[in-house]
């Protein structure tokens, strides 16, 4: 301290930084705030009029809720570490906001003695990153062009509030895509909501930015509002089959059944996914799949796509190559295990590929129940995602026509 430097005792320091004297004296014992100077007969403690800047950043902090080892990271380390410190205490103060929040809105319902209704109401609390994730592989399975045209609400997304998760359906009758949340907090429903896939995946690019994201229906009439903090976006009434919002959900088709009639899969395929799509892409119209029968249910060979592999007769006679023909394209033979008997089925590459590049992981599962039923399509690591798939027959036109995903 400069010996020139002009020193205030405590009470006058203290008006001038807003602190009282006490939280001074408990400062100076705590080593966050020493004071300049300290009598040492009478104890009296005095203050530089430099000491200021540096005392009304610690009421700030103390304001805001930091904790004392906090404060002394921000005030003395390194600017990472206070940087790191503060963004963690944000997060906190946010959660802890939104909790009482919910509390508070609660009470206030009950003092308004009016009756609560469940059912009006939903909430549930999600990653960001997860949420940004259930909707970029879902909205992909959303129908464009004619079919939307067609029929609106198929070009909408599904998202369901319901038995504690959330839920993002999407289909264009070919193609039905589900994926299961488990949210953090969830209180109230069911709600369902329509939101049309284009805002749907502006909500994603939202969200991937925000550490977590509260959902929340106030009525099935008044759309969505998705929050983090102070920083929401909101998908309105009665927008729902245009390109903006979400609307009725009476016509959107019930996935629920389509799932539940589905058959036992007399054929699981486990393939390399990036290999599988790859063998797939590029093909002009239907791609067929064909594995001879044998026994499939060995160990797996592994590999990835490789046009027309050669010395593999072997594998093939037992099954374990699958091969994928068709389409204007050379013959793709590829590693793959499989159960069950010899297989042969048809797909239109516009509509499997994007569902194998909707999955997460290296490795795909195809479940086969016939060549004219639903295929099953999972990831082997993310059991919350779930795509159907219909085939088509082999002799289909470039449009895919064929059998459609359908709900009774």
């Amino acid at each position: 301290m400069d010996d020139t430097e002009q020193l205030l005792t405590i009470g006058v320091f203290a008006r001038r930084v807003g602190l009282a004297p006490s939280a001074l004296r408990f400062y100076d014992d705590c080593g966050l705030l020493r004071p300049a100077r300290v009598d040492a007969v009478t104890g009296y403690r005095r203050y530089g009029a430099g000491q200021t800047p540096r005392a009304v950043k610690l009421r700030h902090l103390r304001a805001a809720g930091l904790p004392l080892v906090d404060v002394a990271v921000v005030l003395d380390g390194p600017e990472d570490a206070a940087r790191d410190v503060l963004r963690a205490h944000l997060e906190r103060t946010r959660r802890t906001a939104d909790a009482a929040r919910a509390v508070v809105e609660g009470l206030l319902r009950e003092a308004s003695g009016a009756q609560e209704d469940r059912g009006s109401r939903a909430w549930a609390r999600v990653g960001g990153a997860e949420l940004a994730s259930a909707v970029r592989q879902v909205a992909p399975a959303a129908a464009t062009g004619a079919a939307r045209e067609e029929f609106p609400v198929l070009g909408c997304v599904l998202l369901e509030l319901v038995d504690g998760e959330v839920r993002w359906v999407a289909t264009d009758r070919y193609r039905l895509a589900v994926r299961v949340l488990r949210p953090d907090g969830f209180e109230g429903g069911p709600r369902r909501v329509l939101i049309a896939a284009d805002t749907a995946r502006s909500l994603a690019e939202w969200a991937v930015r925000q550490v977590t994201v509260d959902i929340e229906c106030a009525g099935e009439a008044d759309g969505v509002r998705l929050r983090n903090g102070a920083d929401s976006r909101e998908v309105p009434e009665g927008a729902g089959q245009g390109r903006s919002g979400g609307g009725d959900t009476g016509g959107f088709p019930d996935y629920r059944l389509m799932l539940e009639g589905l058959e036992t899969g007399r054929h699981r395929v486990i393939a390399d996914r990036v290999g599988l799509r790859d063998a797939v892409t590029g093909r002009a119209g239907p791609v067929s799949l064909s594995a001879r029968a044998g026994q499939g249910d060995a160990a797996d060979a592994g590999g990835s796509a490789v046009p027309d592999m050669a010395g593999d007769a072997g594998d093939l006679a037992a099954g374990l190559v699958l091969e994928v023909t068709g389409g204007g394209r050379e013959p793709v033979r590829m590693r793959v295990v499989r159960t069950g008997p010899g297989l042969r089925i048809a797909f239109d590459p516009a509509v499997l590929v994007p569902a194998l590049e909707a999955g997460v992981g290296p490795d795909v599962l195809l479940e086969i129940a016939a060549p004219d039923r639903p295929v099953l399509v999972r990831s082997a690591d993310q059991g919350s995602f779930t795509t159907l798939v219909m085939p088509v027959r082999e002799d289909a036109g470039a449009d895919g026509s064929g059998a459609e995903c359908t709900d009774g």
